[in-house]
């Protein structure tokens, strides 16, 4: 029966870095999947594996060095009472299992073979212990372009997957630049079932509206005549034109408020949009001039400014 100590080439007085970074070591030499053509190597792997089992572990450690437990971590007994025909804690003499009270080789395997360790496998070296379940194919991305317009009313979309099918996708409420969609099963295949699709959203940018949180902004262009009497003027939204009530007496940059005409938020709740209407006054009209030229106003409009 090899000592630990000797099995990993440490002293006994060897830390835990010591003795973890000696198992490192002749794990990855010794690894079966690094060798197949060498029938001794799995034996090397076990034994090895063994030792860093029982010096990884205060408890068992300590009770070794005492003299309680042998190099397999059987009880020492007088007379030969207490440990025969044993074997490992896991059940299987001479191999290794993972478990919660033992050494955690997790970390291990992951470092020294990319994960190799926590593979599933129930027969070979490929895997250890309990069994992962087969991986999933892997997924794949998507850029959606939605138009402005159809984020704003949650207007169903087309896309088409890589296989050649189209799917119709609800955007969610809240849906901005940068939202993700995830299509579960819509992705590479693989042992463990199809990867997913993952639908990045990019909102183009519209010719007037433009996004404030969940309002729509909109700068409205109105006549003079509009802006002096006042009346109804027809309105874009995301939703189609509407009738917005201009008072009379308006000045430009007053904004008025068309409510539930923006985004859904992720509340559910739709914002407003907010109409900032802009007096648009002819550059060369002789009666716009005549007019100006028989009238006169002297408020003092810009004594709020300081001037």
């Amino acid at each position: 029966m090899a000592d630990p100590y000797s099995t990993l080439g440490v002293a006994r007085s060897a830390s835990e870095a010591e003795i973890k970074s000696a198992y490192r070591k002749l794990a990855k030499q010794l690894h079966p999947d690094k060798n197949q053509d060498n029938p001794n190597a799995a034996e090397k792997f076990s034994a090895v594996t063994n030792a860093y089992d029982l010096l990884s572990d205060k408890d068992k450690r300590a009770r070794f060095d005492r003299g309680e437990i042998d190099a397999d971590g059987n009880p020492t007994a007088p007379f030969g009472f207490g440990g025969g025909g044993r074997g490992r804690p896991g059940g299987q003499p001479g191999g290794f299992e993972f478990n919660e009270g033992g050494a955690d080789f997790g970390d291990i395997f992951e470092g020294l073979f990319g994960g190799a360790g926590r593979r599933a496998g129930g027969g070979g070296f490929g895997g250890f212990g309990r069994g992962a379940p087969p991986a999933k194919g892997a997924n794949v991305a998507y850029r959606l372009a939605v138009q402005f317009v159809d984020a704003a009313s949650l207007a169903p979309q087309r896309i088409t997957l890589q296989d050649g099918k189209t799917i119709d996708l609800k955007l969610p409420a809240g849906v901005e630049t940068g939202t993700q969609m995830r299509l579960t099963g819509k992705g590479q295949p693989g042992a463990g079932g199809a990867g997913d699709a993952i639908v990045t959203i990019e909102v183009k940018p519209h010719p007037f509206f433009k996004r404030d949180g969940d309002n729509v902004l909109l700068d409205l262009p109105i006549t003079l005549g509009e802006a002096v009497k006042g009346g109804k003027v027809k309105v874009p939204t995301v939703d189609g034109p509407v009738m917005l009530g201009v008072p009379a007496g308006t000045t430009s940059g007053k904004t008025l408020r068309l409510r539930g005409k923006g985004f859904t938020g992720k509340d559910g709740q739709r914002g407003d949009q907010l109409v900032t209407l802009l007096i648009d006054v002819p550059a060369d009209d002789p009666a716009i001039l005549q007019l100006v030229e028989d009238w006169q106003d002297n408020r003092a409009v810009r004594t709020h400014l300081g001037v």
